[in-house]
């Protein structure tokens, strides 16, 4: 079976995972969502991650982060730019969420990174996900 969007899948995995009370989720492995995971990591939204050779493909593991009251860190995790409608802002234009509460992806010529640190090198790109 062939994926059309597997970013969104990943997404749509931590999401589930969290809502279902998990303490981690399996996701298949690929360069940019190991970026992914990595700034969630960085930015506190997960307690971390670990790439697992399963003999084929590799899986990417990532360990969910919750609340003193056992609600998952991460209130919302939301595609922003879809195979059917990309969206790309310059450095000008990079939204903030939740007034600087929650982070934007964007997947830049520079690599992939939070909006914070698109705005602090003055470049552009792709949203990828809004998290916060």
């Amino acid at each position: 079976m062939s994926m059309t969007d597997p970013i969104a899948d990943m997404l749509t995995r931590v999401r589930n995972a969290g809502r279902a009370g998990h303490r981690r989720v399996d996701i298949p492995l690929s360069k940019i969502k190991i970026e992914i995971a990595r700034i969630l990591a960085e930015n506190h939204f997960v307690l971390g991650y670990k790439v697992l050779d399963d003999g084929g493909h590799g899986r990417l593991r990532v360990y969910l982060k919750y609340t003193s009251e056992d609600r998952p860190v991460i209130r919302r995790l939301d595609r922003i730019s879809k195979p059917g409608l990309r969206k790309y802002v310059d450095c000008t234009s990079i939204p903030k969420v939740r007034a600087g509460m929650g982070i934007s992806i964007l997947s830049t010529s520079r690599g992939v990174m939070t909006d914070r640190d698109a705005r602090r090198q003055r470049v552009g790109g792709e949203v990828i996900a809004q998290v916060y």
